[in-house]
């Protein structure tokens, strides 16, 4: 009879224990998560909202597709095991709801600038042929395929690596490899550059 009366109280203790101790690992997570989070902001924002913008054209929706992408990484932050794939996942995250964003007809993709932020041509001459590049390197972006266009702006006008890039679209570096080059062929026929 004193067997079965002890043995409830160590179930009961022992599930005490157990329920606190997952109450603490959650409180770990949570704070984990938050500081995953606002580092990253921190870090990767701005490049992130500039990301967006090349595939909306509309600096609000960017913001507004980075913030979400942000809420989405906090509410699967305790899936990531590896804070290092948070970045990739992120990216995954910005630009798939860019795509859905233009897939309902909203905004299509538009290149920023071509200078550097601060810097201007020498002369309006300038300014004016610059304009009128970029305008057709935009063009001639839109008329690839989605997968080449998305694989050269994000190695060329965001400068991530292939294994980066790959990471963010999901596909293998070799892939990257090809679309890019497949895409950069393209765009010189198109725009007739001989290399």
């Amino acid at each position: 009879m004193i067997e079965l009366s002890v043995e409830p109280s160590w179930r009961h203790l022992t599930r005490w224990l157990m329920t606190a101790i997952d109450r603490s690992v959650a409180f770990i997570a949570a704070t984990d998560r938050d500081a995953l989070v606002a580092e990253l902001f921190a870090a990767e924002g701005a490049r992130l909202v500039r990301m967006a913008r090349l595939f909306t054209d509309d600096r609000n929706a960017a913001e507004d597709l980075v913030q979400e992408a942000f809420i989405r990484l906090h509410r699967a932050a305790h899936r990531i095991n590896d804070p290092a794939k948070a970045l990739p996942y992120l990216r995954s995250i910005v630009i798939n709801r860019a795509r859905d964003h233009n897939r309902r007809g909203l905004m299509s993709l538009r290149h920023q600038e071509a200078l550097p932020a601060g810097s201007a041509p020498d002369a309006p001459e300038d300014a004016l042929l610059l304009d009128e590049q970029r305008l057709r390197v935009v063009e001639e972006l839109r008329q690839l395929s989605p997968r080449q266009r998305d694989c050269i702006l994000l190695r060329f006008y965001l400068e991530l690596t292939e294994v980066e890039t790959a990471e963010v679209l999901g596909i293998s570096n070799n892939s990257v490899k090809t679309h890019c080059r497949r895409g950069m062929e393209a765009l010189r026929q198109r725009m007739g550059d001989p290399e």
